[in-house]
């Protein structure tokens, strides 16, 4: 099978060099001696909802399952994951977030109610996975928690009280629960979301009654024994720069409120042309392919955007931008529930990952976590399950490909390219970002935009002279290739040998539809 694979994709890009004429051509300049920020591991985070099978069936199946697990919790899925070096998963929501009472997911499995889940479905949630399991989760992952708490149906004192139960060893009723309910020591949870979508979801209010809520319960989520809670604010719609503003204005301060009420600023934004008709993850044509990746280039808009209204008030960039949804969202699969959001993976995935990738790479002095959604079996996944069967997707390739830059430092890139062009519209048709590891080895990933055409790169490493690459490549012969339960993989990743060093110039053939990472030496 391997075999086939690696004959295919050679006679793919054999095909492709032979276009020569056909080619687009691209000028890059890595400012390699101009490197000052890191790029966060936490910027590669993900993300798990109570919402279809994202949890159950997907990471939890019960310790009495014949799918092997650990403490209930499938061990190939974790196994997959860890190879991607998950940094963080954000939990249990998500619009599910906002009517979710922790308590509920506590104590023995056979004594916790059971709820209807009226935001995804409408099935039965029998809080079998709860704030135990999920510790559990992402102990077995080395990944940090970010929990998202519910102010919509909530109470300030139910917030509190769960920040307490997790991370308080003091002689107190939480963590006197906590000790009854088998975990001695509290955990390190850092990560704390106020709040999801409150504009909505999560209570439809209004950024001043929003930053009157953020300051409510901030006042009353406490530190203990050294866990200093990281609180993320709710932002608004992806361009309601009003919210933003508001938030920011208010939590300024000038006695050191402002780091301590309020340490993220959350901004989620979905790829989507037409909420009324998402259309097909598969079945696309090339017109499609180019409306979802001009959708996808919005984000860095909106990342300068509501960055420039941070810069006003917190010029020292204390507080973070935290992209905490993001990725494709189209149409569920046929015969699915439509509110499991269960959707297919494409090289068109796999694209958008990359070049939103790029974004928080290059802006990474303000965008300090990024969780894509979701995690295994919902929107653009990393993972897909069937029974015991699981499929790692071209988003997931993505994400390993890119492990190579969490907390490399960032190095600036100037990039010239001729556009991608369809009907009346244009865009960039290369994207690029790149970082340089503690090992000193520079990483420069390039995504070729253009589904027909390849790209004669050429590009100056300024400030330094490499003498080694060596490279891997993410591309397939269709557009919407995907993988699937039962059949070859389509997109993976593969070696790649098309980059070479002339007279201190790194020049390469960057195939048509493709991602590229190159390592440096």
């Amino acid at each position: 099978m391997k075999a086939l694979r690696t004959t295919v994709f050679t006679f793919l890009l054999s095909s492709i060099s032979i276009i020569h004429a056909q080619e687009l051509t691209g000028n890059i300049v890595i400012h390699a001696d101009a490197g000052k920020d890191t790029i966060s591991k936490f910027i590669y985070s993900q993300f798990a909802e109570h919402l279809g099978r994202g949890i159950y069936g997907g990471i939890w199946v019960g310790e009495d399952s014949p799918i092997p697990n650990t403490r209930g919790i499938r061990n190939d899925v974790v196994d997959a994951l860890k190879k991607i070096n998950v940094a963080a998963i954000r939990w249990p929501g998500g619009c599910f977030a906002d009517e979710y009472h922790w308590k509920d997911g506590i104590g023995p499995r056979n004594n916790r109610p059971s709820i209807v889940n009226t935001n995804w479905g409408g099935v039965t949630e029998d809080n079998s996975f709860g704030t135990h399991e999920f510790m559990d989760l992402c102990e077995q992952l080395g990944a940090e928690p970010v929990i998202c708490g519910n102010i919509g149906s909530g109470t300030v004192q139910e917030m509190s009280e769960w920040v307490q139960y997790l991370t308080s060893e003091g002689d107190n009723p939480m963590s006197k629960l906590r000790r009854m309910n088998g975990r001695e020591k509290p955990w390190k949870v850092r990560f704390w979301c106020v709040g999801n979508e409150t504009w909505g979801c999560g209570g439809i209010m209004s950024p001043e009654h929003y930053a009157n809520e953020l300051g409510r319960y901030s006042h009353f989520l406490r530190n203990y024994d050294g866990n200093t809670l990281y609180k993320i604010s709710s932002g608004g719609l992806p361009e309601d720069y009003n919210w933003t503003e508001t938030i920011m204005k208010k939590w300024k301060g000038t006695d050191g409120w402002l780091q301590g009420y309020l340490s993220g600023y959350s901004l989620h934004f979905y790829t989507v042309n037409d909420w009324s008709k998402k259309g097909s993850a598969t079945e696309f044509t090339e017109k499609d392919w180019f409306a979802t990746l001009q959708k996808t280039l919005e984000m860095e808009k909106l990342i300068k955007n509501h960055s420039a209204i941070m810069d006003k008030y917190d010029t020292e960039k204390r507080i973070g931008l935290i992209v905490d949804e993001w990725g494709n969202w189209f149409d569920v699969e046929p015969g699915t529930n439509p509110g499991f959001l269960y959707q297919q993976n494409s090289l068109r995935d796999a694209m958008v990952a990359a070049v939103n990738l790029n974004i928080f790479n290059n802006h990474c002095s303000r965008v300090k976590m990024a969780n894509i959604a979701q995690m295994v079996n919902v929107l653009q996944a990393m993972i897909l399950t069937r029974d015991s069967k699981i499929v790692l997707t071209p988003t997931y390739y993505v994400f390993k490909m890119y492990a190579v830059h969490q907390d490399a430092v960032m190095l600036p890139v100037t990039i010239q390219c001729e556009s991608y062009s369809n009907e009346a519209n244009s865009i960039p048709s290369l994207n690029v970002s790149a970082s340089k590891d503690k090992e000193g080895k520079i990483h420069i990933s390039f995504a070729n935009l253009h589904p027909a055409q390849p790209q004669n790169i050429k590009c100056e490493l300024k400030g330094i002279s490499g003498s080694k690459i060596t490279g891997e490549i993410i591309t397939a012969e269709e557009i919407n290739a995907y993988n699937d339960f039962g059949k070859p993989e389509m997109v993976n990743i593969q070696k790649f040998n098309g980059a070479k060093l002339q007279n201190g110039i790194l020049v390469l053939e960057l195939p048509a539809k493709s991602i590229v990472t190159l390592e440096v030496k």
